[in-house]
């Protein structure tokens, strides 16, 4: 009887210590990425790019907004769809020509912002903000589906489109364009205002990392945004990544064109990690996703296999570290700040090198000896 009662104790204890354990599990903290920032360049105020496709534009302008900080120029805030505005009727007309072949949709690149600000110019936010519609925020839900029924007519009627009919939809929309314009007491027009920020379109260019083209050349990269078939600067990983260290490290800030629909891509919790485990849809995470290591190799195959994707530009500002030690990039972000509470998150040097399509740099940013095999002076 006496052992009995023993054993019974000892279950008892057991099962108190069992459930002593899941209880204090149960309220265990979750765990939170940490950040130091080692290095960080200055950077304008976060958009919000709302109800559009236009994060190619908004990571862009960031990125030329921090151009002109770092130039000494002063803080910009410069219209994002006077841009997109032109890009829309570039790549309608170009839809034409291809015969209904070329893509008409929202998204694109970075060179399609440099493009309109070298042959169109620049405008500030506050002379055109591109919204002429009853909304709040930006939203090209109907927008884009007149310029695709403009254009698949064209199409159909194998004629040009008449700039009348494009500029109508577009100032519906987006408002009308001033010829000319008075800023800070100064009067402008797109171009001569573009000029006085002493900006250098032919500065920029874009640089990428596939082994499917010859290393130190300029190449197409074969994404449905790159519509205009523009060529890239491809240099291997390891010289890849040297321009973007080497660009934060001597205070200039990095365009970032590449892949968000990952399980390691996780805005909510401030953080992109190159994981299997699907951390993005968690509402708190248990513990540090464990990263994948990236090679050449591995970065083109996800090219291959569709499984890296041309998603989504973002503004890479800064470098850091977690409470590990382990390197990140911090990035700006166009969803506004309501999110994940700042607009920023960190993409781990692992997820960059996987997971990237292209970048848009100061030439003058890459080292020099980078620079003697691109050719560039």
């Amino acid at each position: 009887m006496k052992k009995l009662y023993s054993t019974l104790l000892l279950a008892v204890a057991m099962c108190a210590v069992a459930v002593a354990q899941e209880a204090a599990e149960s309220v265990a903290e979750p765990y939170v990425y940490e950040f130091t920032d080692v290095k960080v360049n200055a950077a304008t105020p976060v958009k919000n790019q709302a109800s559009t496709g236009t994060c190619w534009c908004f990571a862009t302008n960031s990125f030329i907004e921090s151009e002109l900080i770092r130039m000494g120029k002063g803080e910009y805030d410069l219209s994002e769809m006077f841009i997109v505005r032109h890009n829309y009727i570039r790549r309608v007309k170009d839809n034409v020509i291809r015969r209904g072949k070329g893509n008409v949709g929202q998204g694109s690149i970075a060179h399609m912002y440099t493009w309109v600000m070298k042959n169109v110019g620049l405008l500030p936010e506050e002379v055109y903000d591109g919204i002429n519609y009853d909304s709040p925020t930006h939203n090209h839900g109907d927008l884009a589906r007149w310029i695709k029924s403009v254009s698949d007519t064209a199409v159909e009627m194998k004629k040009p489109i008449p700039d009348e009919i494009i500029d109508g939809v577009l100032d519906a929309y987006l408002g009308e364009v001033p010829a000319t314009f008075t800023y800070k007491g100064k009067e402008y027009t797109a171009e001569s205002f573009y000029k006085s920020l002493g900006l250098n379109a032919d500065d920029y260019i874009e640089v990428t990392s596939f082994t499917h083209h010859p290393f130190y050349e300029q190449i197409p990269v074969e994404v449905p945004d790159n519509w205009d078939h523009a060529l890239m600067y491809n240099l291997p990983l390891d010289e890849f990544i040297a321009v973007i260290n080497n660009a934060i490290n001597e205070g200039y800030t990095v365009a970032w064109d590449g892949d968000v629909s990952e399980p390691g891509y996780a805005f909510k919790h401030n953080v992109a990690v190159h994981t299997k485990e699907k951390i993005g849809a968690e509402k708190s995470l248990k513990a540090k996703a464990e990263e994948m290591t990236v090679t050449q190799e591995s970065r083109q195959q996800g090219f291959e296999n569709f499984t890296t994707t041309d998603d989504h530009l973002e503004h890479i500002v800064g470098i850091a570290t977690d409470q590990d030690g382990v390197k990140y990039y911090k990035t700006k972000n166009s969803w506004g700040t309501k999110s994940n509470g700042t607009g920023y998150h960190y993409l781990s040097e692992e997820y960059v090198k996987a997971k990237t399509i292209s970048i848009l740099v100061n030439k003058n940013s890459i080292p020099k000896s980078i620079r003697a095999k691109l050719g560039l002076k």
